[in-house]
């Protein structure tokens, strides 16, 4: 689960998908502490991007301020639409569909983007912040890939490939990051001192590969953009609504 956090976590395929398609898979019942899991190691893909963007970080503080304007939007729509969220979390379908439809979306979306018209993010207004922040808030349905909602929005406010995708790696510290405290918040009481072990494996895992992953994907999507990312997920959603079909069991338990 880890393993497959780390890869997906920054590409433009949806983590939360492939992790729910994963425990369905691997036949994991969807428990509390799996729920919590799931979640947390999240914390070692944010290092991931701490160590990667350090420098940035420390560069000035408009970076910070362009970053709390992106995040707002999804933090209030994710208050409001909280349990609906979660109870989508439990379905293969959602996550099949739109693994297809986002396929779609990204082998078109070079066509419509624009041009890049911004030298920096720190050239980018508060309106386009959250304007990028409202795009992110799209991926709160699984499936949809909150990396390809952010660069994409990106891309729409002026960012190049690159800064598009520097801005989205950034905007998940504070995304994931609050995610995962409000996941543990909620839930403390169930992680017991033999659980502290499996979620420290959890997010080293999560850390070593999301550094590869996030190398890997900067260089390839500023030369060859989204198509073949596109065409993965919509293989992919294919061959689950396929086994949904065939009743395949792949349903969460």
């Amino acid at each position: 689960m880890a393993i497959v956090e780390g890869l997906t976590e920054f590409l433009p395929v949806s983590s939360t998908g492939h992790m729910i398609i994963t425990q369905a898979i691997l036949g994991m019942q969807s428990t509390e502490f799996v729920k919590v899991f799931t979640v947390s190691i999240q914390f070692g893909t944010i290092l991931s991007v701490v160590v990667l963007y350090w420098k940035r970080l420390f560069q000035s503080l408009q970076i910070y301020y362009k970053l709390a304007a992106a995040f707002l939007p999804t933090a209030v729509l994710g208050l409001l639409f909280n349990d609906l969220i979660e109870e989508m979390l439990e379905s293969v379908v959602v996550v099949a569909t739109m693994l297809l439809l986002g396929g779609i979306v990204l082998i078109l979306i070079d066509r419509f983007t624009k041009k890049a018209t911004l030298k920096d993010i720190n050239d980018m207004s508060y309106v386009k912040a959250m304007q990028i922040g409202f795009f992110q808030s799209l991926a709160m349905v699984p499936g949809v890939s909150r990396s390809a909602a952010t660069i994409i929005g990106g891309q729409f406010s002026g960012l190049d490939r690159k800064q598009a995708a520097e801005f989205s790696f950034l905007l998940a510290i504070p995304t994931m990051a609050a995610a995962t405290l409000l996941s543990v918040y909620k839930n403390y009481k169930i992680i017991t001192s033999a659980d502290l072990g499996v979620l420290a494996l959890g997010n080293l895992v999560g850390f070593v590969v999301a550094i590869f992953a996030i190398r890997f994907f900067v260089n390839y999507l500023t030369k060859h953009g989204f198509f073949i990312f596109g065409v993965y997920r919509i293989v992919v959603g294919l061959i689950i609504l396929a086994c949904i079909w065939l009743e395949v069991p792949l349903e969460i338990q």
